[in-house]
Formats: structure tokens, sequence, C-alpha cells
């Protein structure tokens, strides 16, 4: 029975074993639908608003650290959102991996590394087919292109984009089956569309003979009174008339022409399908309908976007070091006139920086108007008191002073405020009685 022994597992084999029961993605495969899907114009409009939107969202590398926040410490590192290669702007590129990423719910980025491992440039990888690839227990992509070419690259040095992640680990589930009913629906309509205009313009008169005559004869008959009477050229354009030989009969064109109503609402569905409507597609939409729809749609490719970046440009230390990504879009730009005139408020308070509030208006920065201002009547409220428990013998006469000129300054804008509230405020004598 000693012949029989079970042969003792191989370390690589446990761990393959291992890999089969934790991971189901061996010989998982992702394809790309065949194109035709970019080629319908209501797909399109339903891709571009979304897709103008992620273009204009800004990558800002954030390094928060014991040495305080700061805003793209790193050249490079800012460089990759505003040129990722030599071919593509940061608002192009982002346009086109958005675009990928709708069509097929996924997208691909290439991180182009120096010899030190520092992330140098990224393109995108229009592919039509991926496939998951292991090489002692690391995952690589096989990726596939247009023109035959197959390339292989370590997931580590991919970004990828996905949503409806629902049916793989790894890659996100294409629409192609949810919107394929739906297209072909479209196309039919189109199509009914097309041929009905065609068959309207065939045969609109029938002659008749009532007696047997040759081919020849009534190709020559038809043709007269084609060019006779058809012909806007002809003398008697407009009036026909016939012997006793033929019947000319007038044919109406009875071509079937879809139902408007379920035209309307196929689009609708497919509106539902991308979360968007009329509105947005015809961008007539108002304030709170757009923040709806960037909440619903945008904010979430952002907040992905963030946290993909920061995992595959930033080892574990230097994200521990509190190096992240972020993209963020100033969402107040479709706001109205009227509610960015009241946004000055924040300025007043330092909230808000006066080159981000001449931002949401699309005017250039200032000099120094990155600095957090903030009026004097709007200081904390212990201000005073802080500086009174600084007080010693020694700085009493300064903290005094500004006590005072704090106090007086107040008062000052108080007695404006007040002035501004009554009317008649700019009389002589009225003004002479309140000073």
């Amino acid at each position: 029975m000693g012949l029989f022994r079970k042969r003792a597992q191989t370390k690589n084999e446990k761990a393959n074993k291992e890999i089969i029961k934790m991971v189901n993605v061996w010989g998982e495969q992702y394809y790309k639908w065949d194109g035709k899907l970019y080629n319908s114009d209501i797909v399109r409009s339903c891709l571009r608003p979304k897709v103008k939107a992620v273009g204009k969202l800004v990558g800002k590398h954030i390094r928060d650290s014991t040495q305080g926040l700061k805003v793209n410490p790193d050249a490079n590192i800012r460089f990759l959102f505003s040129e990722p290669n030599p071919y593509m702007t940061g608002q192009q590129f982002q346009e086109k991996v958005a675009t990928q990423l709708c069509l097929n719910n996924n997208a691909f980025i290439l991180i182009i590394r120096d010899e030190n491992g520092k992330p140098m440039q990224l393109y995108p990888i229009p592919c039509d087919f991926c496939e998951t690839k292991y090489d002692n227990d690391e995952l690589y992509l096989k990726f596939q292109f247009r023109n035959g070419k197959i390339r292989i690259f370590p997931y580590t040095d991919v970004i990828h984009l996905r949503q409806d992640f629902n049916d793989h680990d790894i890659f996100g589930s294409s629409p192609a089956e949810a919107l394929k009913g739906m297209m072909e629906v479209v196309g039919t309509i189109d199509q009914g569309v097309i041929k009905a205009i065609k068959n309207s313009g065939l045969i609109r008169w029938l002659l008749t003979f009532s007696s047997s005559m040759r081919s020849e004869d009534i190709k020559s008959y038809v043709k007269d009174f084609v060019d006779n009477y058809m012909s806007v050229d002809s003398d008697t354009w407009g009036a026909a008339g016939v012997d006793a030989k033929a019947t000319a009969t007038r044919i109406e064109p009875k071509d079937y022409v879809p139902n408007a109503l379920q035209t309307k609402e196929t689009i609708k569905r497919i509106y539902s399908f991308f979360n968007t409507n009329e509105k947005i597609v015809q961008s007539i939409w108002t304030e709170d309908e757009w923040n709806s729809y960037y909440e619903a749609e945008i904010e979430p490719l952002a907040v992905q976007l963030g946290q993909v970046y920061s995992v595959k440009l930033f080892t574990r230390k230097e994200r521990g070091c509190g190096n992240r990504i972020v993209f963020d879009a100033s969402n107040l730009q479709c706001a109205s006139l009227r509610s960015k005139l009241e946004l000055l408020v924040m300025v007043d308070r330092g909230a808000m920086t006066p080159n981000e509030w001449r931002e949401t208006l699309n005017m250039a920065p200032v000099e120094g108007g990155d600095k957090p201002i903030r009026r004097l009547d709007t200081e904390v409220v212990n201000l005073i008191e802080t500086m009174l428990g600084k007080m010693n013998g020694e700085n009493y006469i300064a903290v005094t002073d500004m006590v005072k000129q704090l106090l007086k300054t107040a008062e000052r804008k108080r007695e404006d405020e007040t002035q501004d509230k009554h009317p008649g405020s700019d009389d002589p004598e009225r003004l002479q009685m309140v000073l």
C-alpha cells in the first residue's frame, strides 16, 4: 500500500490552491462592446455632460503632515494632472478616461515610472480585450488593442476605474447586455423612419391600360406621361390628361411610422440608465437640478479617482505620511449670479479666499488673493479676553491701545450698518444728529 501514498504538495501548489479558494478570477475576461454604442446620438448626448464635467475636475496633491497642510508640494505629481503625457492635456486626458468608463464600466490608465519608481507619465489604455493573468501570485492584465497587438502590464502599474462592480472580482460589469434591447429598439425605429421616407417617394401614380401593349410601348407611354405632367419644366405641369387607352390612379403612401410616445419612452429609459434627463442633456437645468446630477454622477467618480490615484501613485509609507490625491470641482460654477454674490459674506469671514470667490465668477486671480481675510468686527469672541489674559506689566500699554482700537472699529462698523438700514441716512442734518 505504500506505493499509492499521496505525493507531498510543494509550497507553490499550496499557494495556488489558496488563491483558487479566495479569488475566483482565473480565466476571467472582459470584452468591450463593438463600438456601435458610441455611434448613437442618444448615448453620446447622455455621456457628454458627465464627460465634460469630469474634464473640469482639478487634481491636487495634498500632504497633511506634522509640518502642516501643503497643496501640490511635488512638482512631478502636479505635472501629471496638467500634462499627463506629451499628447494630451489634463482636461483631454480626463475626458477620454471618463468616456471609456461610461461606455464599458471599465477604464485603464498606464503609469510610466522612472528608474526610481516615481510616476512620470500617464496614458489611457483603449483596449478591445482584457484578461487577468497571475505570475507568482502577482496579478497582471493582458490587453489586446485594435491593431492586434498584445501587451501585459502588472496591475500595480495600472490605474483601474470601474463602475457597476458586481459580477467580477476585478472588472466592472459591461453595460452591453442591459442596453442591447433598448439600442435595438432605437435602431429599428430609426430604420423604420428612413424606409418610410424612401418608400413615400417611390411610386405615386399607376397607369392602367385597357388593352394589351408591348412592354416597350408601356415604358414609352409612362415616360411621356412623366415628362409632360410630372416634370417642373413641362408646360403642362400640375395638370394631366390621358386617353381611353389608360386610366391614371394616384397612390397614397401608407408606410408605418413609429408612435412618438413609444420613441420618447425608449429614450427616457436610456436616460435613466445613464442617470440623466432631458434637462441635463440639453443644458436647460436649474441650479438645484445640476447639483442633484453632480452629487449622483460626478462626485462619486471624483472620490474614486482620488482614492485610486492615491493608492497607485504613492507607496504605503508615503500615504502614511499624509500624501493623498483629491479631485475637486468648483460646483459653485453652476450657481446663479445671485448665489455667487452672496458668497462675499464667506470671504469677509475668512471661509473663502478672494481668489476662490473670483474663480466662481470666472475671473482671474489677483496678487495676494490666496490669503484669507476677516473683517475686524467678525473676529472671534474671545479675542479681547485672550489679549487681556496675556497682559503683563511690560506690554499693558500696547495691549490696551489695541483693545481700544478694536472696540472703536467694531463700533464704527455697527454705526455704518445702522445708517444703511434707515432711509434718509444721507441727509446732512440727520447724519449730524447721529454723530
